[in-house]
């Protein structure tokens, strides 16, 4: 049976252009983020993984900013998007199963990837920009929860969408990759507050300390360890 499906409209492999555009779509989003919200994650596990490291930096950025209901400068990801699918290919995207059984083996995604994966992932966030406002807070948080997979659009990915404990908040995701590098070596994830000047200064004295040879420390690895603090405090305390 089918549960949800979108119809997402792009340019082919080989055209010189490069645009993106949502065709027909249902996305069931009661409760939210319903199995649409499920499939547009889906989507984005599946396709993320294949896009250029360069490219998953932009991409989160701008589910923050779908997210945040914030103006969207064309193009992203170096794709145009438009209302417009005339001339466009099709890749079209399913989930499939029984109303009953949403974390059950037998509920599975269909998905096709003709062309390139920046459309697909594209296709999916503005779709989720698209929804009814009260349903976008959970669907952005099943697109942010489908970052983190890395096996593909098994079964076993339904139920990981539909706990939406444990997701990444927005503020992490604004970093640049090097300040979410630094913030991972003085110990601050992704589920803490953003640190002000005097708790990163207060957290790299600490660790330094824990590091030198001095204060009982191995020798062995312990110059890497204080140059890649020296350096983490430097990105975050310009």
């Amino acid at each position: 049976m089918l549960l949800a499906e979108i119809e997402i409209r792009h340019s082919r492999a080989v055209a010189p252009t490069r645009r993106v555009a949502l065709g027909p779509h249902w996305l069931p989003t009661e409760p939210s983020p319903g199995y649409g919200g499920i499939l547009l994650g889906g989507i984005v596990a599946a396709h993320l993984g294949e896009v250029d490291p360069e490219l998953r930096e932009e991409f989160l950025v701008l589910v923050d900013d779908l997210d945040a209901d914030r103006r969207i400068s064309q193009p992203r990801l170096r794709h145009r998007f438009q209302t417009d699918v005339v001339g466009l290919d099709r890749s079209r995207h399913k989930l499939v199963g029984h109303p009953d059984d949403l974390v059950m083996a037998d509920v599975r995604f269909e998905l096709e990837g003709n062309g390139r994966p920046e459309p697909q992932i594209l296709g999916a966030v503005y779709a989720a920009a698209r929804l009814h406002a009260d349903a976008r807070p959970r669907v952005f948080a099943a697109i942010r929860k489908a970052t983190m997979w890395e096996d593909g659009p098994t079964p076993q990915l339904v139920t990981f969408l539909t706990d939406l404990t444990n997701v990444p908040p927005a503020w992490w995701r604004r970093f640049s990759t090097d300040e979410r590098w630094a913030l991972e070596v003085l110990g601050f994830g992704p589920d803490a507050d953003q640190p002000g000047r005097d708790e990163v200064q207060q957290r790299f004295r600490s660790l330094l300390r824990e590091s030198h040879p001095d204060h009982g420390a191995e020798h062995e690895g312990a110059g890497q360890r204080i140059l890649e603090l020296t350096e983490a405090r430097r990105i975050l305390l310009p």
